[in-house]
């Protein structure tokens, strides 16, 4: 079948289109295969594309190393779809062949740039009835521009909080039509100075990592419950440089000890990662058809582009999903 593959980790020169994918199978009765209508890119797939994350995926594709090495490849990238379910396992209950879907894969799995792919049942959503197949008291504050931040200003906005946004200048006026309440430009000055001019915040979402963490968490209201989320985490990375077993090691040192830190100080640090849910993917649903949320869509790039496609999510400062149209192969 046709599919976007890689062979081997690198950057753009290491996709490679073949006609010759074999036919995703359903190996468990809670499975189902989803004929790809649309498909998007995400960061992860970028870092997918480069090897990250590699050691703890091949574990987790095949923990009792049953199979040969190298199992991961040729590999698949792309996280999310929409589309058809055509098959369904002997437990699947709640689809039957024709309906509508959008689906979220993990990343251990072989992805969605490809005509099907398969998924467990609670990894697949019935699709929002007005999503085509190409597109509180607390304050919450983000940084960086990407798919996450639209997709979470939205969420977040949807729930009742009030957002402060982090972004360039001309992002502004795109933040504010998101539902932004303040917006704030880390280009025109320095940037801890000007967050420290507004109340304190409940909940601090991090998708740029580095520097950031060593001040963003003085910005929390102390004692209050008020927590610190980074997606942007060396768990993976010390999985690829150090193995499994000294990885994992190093990893619960570092967040135990961020952790007790910054407990001691009255505020909460976590890491998040990327999971399907379906239970989110119905909430998302629901907000979507109410219009709470509305998908903002980037660029839209025929089948035959995927490379340019990466190329264009590779450059950055991204205004929302970058999608491929699967269904258009020209």
């Amino acid at each position: 079948m046709p599919s976007w593959v890689i062979d081997r980790y690198g950057r753009n020169e290491v996709l490679r289109f073949t006609r010759d994918m074999v036919f995703p199978a359903i190996q468990y009765p809670n499975e189902v295969i989803v004929k790809v209508h649309a498909a998007s890119l995400n960061p992860i797939d970028l870092s997918m594309r480069s090897g990250y994350g590699a050691t703890a995926l091949n574990m987790k594709r095949d923990p009792l190393k049953i199979k040969s090495l190298d199992t991961e490849f040729p590999l698949t990238l792309g996280r999310d779809a929409s589309g058809v379910v055509m098959e369904c396992g002997l437990s699947v209950s709640y689809f039957k062949p024709g309906d509508e879907v959008w689906a979220a894969i993990p990343p251990w799995k072989q992805g969605t740039l490809s005509e099907f792919v398969v998924a467990s049942a609670n990894e697949v959503k019935a699709k929002a009835l007005v999503i085509q197949n190409v597109e509180n008291d607390s304050v919450v504050f983000k940084f960086s521009l990407d798919n996450n931040l639209t997709n979470s200003l939205w969420l977040v906005k949807a729930w009742g909080a009030h957002v402060t946004a982090v972004c360039s200048h001309d992002a502004a006026t795109l933040m504010k039509k998101l539902g932004a309440d303040d917006v704030i430009d880390y280009k025109s000055g320095n940037l801890e100075q000007q967050l420290k001019t507004l109340p304190s915040f409940d909940f601090i979402l991090d998708n740029v990592g580095g520097s950031t963490e060593k001040w963003a968490l003085d910005l929390l209201k102390k004692w209050s419950g008020a927590t610190y989320v980074t997606l942007v985490t060396p768990f993976l990375i010390n999985m690829d440089r150090l193995g499994v077993a000294d990885g994992m090691l190093q990893t619960g040192v570092t967040i135990g000890s961020k952790t007790v830190k910054h407990l001691l100080k009255g505020v909460h640090y976590r890491w998040a990662f990327f999971m399907p849910s379906g239970p989110s993917l119905d909430e998302i649903a629901q907000l979507v058809d109410s219009g709470k949320i509305q998908p903002v869509i980037e660029q839209v790039f025929p089948f035959s582009e995927v490379p340019k496609a990466f190329q264009k999510l590779e450059e950055g400062h991204a205004r929302g999903k970058t999608v491929i149209d699967v269904v258009n192969k020209k």
